[in-house]
């Protein structure tokens, strides 16, 4: 699915002269690369400030946390994504409240929002998942109507852009995840709160130190969530890639969609006319009870990769059987865990490796 040794073949020398750098100044906690990271993260998506933190989930549950969500307010987010999204929720204290997601780019559904939102209701997540924006104007204005903040899960996104400006820098937060899998990877945990709030900044800059407001001294409880200088250091030099390697998703992309487009049985990705996808997944549809779970078996025998994100709707994890929901109450996001599949897409990917997965997921389901 992905080959992280190819990335780093490419660029070793730059990340190895980073490190150094790191190393030889011995600093390695909230230093100089974390402050240059934080400023060019902003610039590229496009906001005032950027707060680097130890993980994509820390960085949701302090923006919702910042943004003044409490313990048992309510938080709406998507049925179908990851967990972390609704960990984020409940790691402040607060419940998240499902929504069901648009069939076709599988985001948040604006409408189910508006009829899922109550007094309780402090704010939104919506996920930009794959790397294709949500539809964030009709989110925007059931937000501005309710009064609810928006907490952007840029996670899978970085570079992606809605009607021409860059996700995360819609709502009053968004959060990065610097996953090794994703477009921009470190080498470990790491993530970044967005916001245009100075306030918002400030305020997530004493969250993720203790809620410390100087040394030893805290105006409120905390977290120990900082990103480490030696991360900084090598997401500094990925960012200087980052553009040319979405370009390289979206040709990547593009050959698949063209090889794959008239295969019975199977959906491409839908890419929004207002959205700039950057194809975090390349994520196919197979249709047909059984079938999606053979199309693999096939592939892996095949000796190609392919992966299902994610088997199961939020709101029947295990994990979140409290909430009590039950099989059909989201059907579009429980249709999508049934149908999803991942084929691999990285920028170093060949030609001819993309030609052999679309041949075998083509006999696949010509059998």
């Amino acid at each position: 699915m992905l080959d992280l040794r190819a990335q780093y073949g490419a660029i070793q020398g730059e990340i190895q002269a980073a490190l150094t750098q790191v190393l030889e100044s011995q600093q390695f906690i909230l230093g100089a690369q974390g402050r240059a990271l934080e400023e060019e993260i902003a610039a590229y998506c496009g906001v005032r400030f950027a707060v680097g933190v130890a993980s994509g989930t820390d960085a949701l549950a302090l923006a919702l946390r910042a943004a003044g969500v409490c313990p048992g307010d309510h938080v709406i987010v998507p049925a179908f994504t990851f967990i972390a999204t609704a960990g984020a929720v409940m790691l402040v204290g607060a419940r998240p409240v499902f929504a069901d997601i648009e069939p076709t780019t599988f985001t948040l559904d604006p409408a189910q929002v508006a009829s899922r939102a109550t007094p309780r209701t402090k704010a939104v997540i919506p996920v930009h998942l794959y790397g294709h924006p949500a539809d964030m104007d009709p989110l925007l204005a059931v937000a501005h109507e309710r009064g609810l903040a928006v907490i952007e899960d840029n996670a899978q996104a970085i570079g992606a852009a809605y009607k021409g400006r860059r996700t995360g820098s819609f709502g009053t937060a968004a959060g990065l995840s610097f996953y090794p899998s994703k477009n921009l990877g470190g080498f470990g945990d790491g993530g970044m709160v967005l916001t245009n709030a100075e306030e918002i900044a400030e305020r997530i800059r004493r969250l993720r130190d203790h809620g410390q407001t100087r040394k030893y001294i805290s105006a409120e409880p905390g977290w120990n969530s900082r990103l480490d200088e030696l991360q900084a250091a090598v997401l500094r030099v990925k960012l200087r890639h980052l553009d040319a390697w979405t370009r390289l998703r979206q040709a990547h992309a593009a050959r698949y969609m063209e090889m794959l487009r008239d295969v019975p049985g199977m959906r491409t990705p839908t890419v929004a006319s207002w959205a700039s996808h950057v194809f975090y997944q390349y994520t196919v549809r197979i249709e047909g009870p059984g079938r999606r779970d053979a199309v693999q078996q096939y592939l892996a025998r095949q000796a190609i990769s392919s992966a299902v994100y994610y088997p199961v709707p939020l709101p029947l994890q295990p994990a979140l059987a409290s909430l009590g929901h039950r099989a059909g109450d989201f059907p579009a996001a429980e249709r999508a865990a049934s149908e999803v599949l991942s084929l691999p897409l990285y920028p170093e990917l060949a030609a001819e490796q993309i030609e052999r997965v679309a041949r075998a997921a083509r006999q696949a389901l010509s059998g």
